[in-house]
């Protein structure tokens, strides 16, 4: 196990690099606008299940293998920018609906899709496996036990740290939301934000420079 010093350090930095605005922060984000506080916080848990395989690959070592080859590395490259570009495309050509008027429910996406298209997105980011191959090796000490289980262990802390400051950011978003819901031209630049971010994040995947 990583020494109480590590681990203090450890989750300092993951804060500060969690609470910087980045990818998984414009997802989300991306999300509540869309639809809501419900589909940002099931983002945020399908994003944590998708670290959570990546914490996983760190552990089995395939993190490395996709790291030395530049086939892997495409592979899972582009599957995700694919996948990005898909969700995208799909939000820009969705129609607005406006608020239902009181007493009607509005058509939602099942929870799981959104929790599953969250995880897939983390999980076939490859920035999200260069940063636990560079970031988590620079915590573990071969003298303080398993390095398989410190990898486990700090790539665990780092998925339940991401899922609070994910969630944070998820709540900000909503309140800005809220506000508007009843005008259709709102819910217009809302639909342009929701497939803009995603067509931007398979841009920010297509720049992952390669393994060499």
């Amino acid at each position: 196990m990583p020494a109480p010093s590590t681990l203090w350090w450890f989750f300092t930095a993951s804060v500060v690099l969690l609470l910087i605005p980045g990818p998984s922060v414009l997802y989300v984000s991306g999300r509540t606008l869309d639809q809501g506080s419900r589909a940002g916080l099931l983002s945020t848990l399908g994003l944590a299940c998708g670290d959570f395989i990546q914490v996983l690959a760190a552990v089995v070592g395939l993190s490395a293998l996709v790291a030395s080859s530049e086939t892997a590395f495409q592979v899972v490259k582009y599957a995700g920018a694919l996948y990005l570009v898909y969700l995208g495309i799909r939000r820009l050509r969705t129609p607005v609906e406006v608020a239902a008027p009181a007493g009607e429910k509005r058509t939602e996406v099942p929870g799981g899709r959104i929790v599953l298209e969250g995880l897939v997105v983390n999980a076939l980011n490859p920035k999200s496996t260069m940063f636990f191959l560079a970031f988590l090796p620079a915590f573990v000490d071969r003298d303080a036990g398993a390095v398989w289980l410190q990898t486990f262990v700090l790539g665990l802390i780092f998925v339940l740290v991401g899922m609070v400051t994910n969630s944070g950011w998820g709540l900000l978003t909503n309140l800005v939301r809220g506000r508007a819901q009843q005008s259709k031209g709102f819910l217009n630049v809302q639909r342009y934000v929701g497939g803009g971010v995603f067509l931007a994040l398979a841009g920010v995947v297509l720049s992952t420079g390669s393994s060499e």
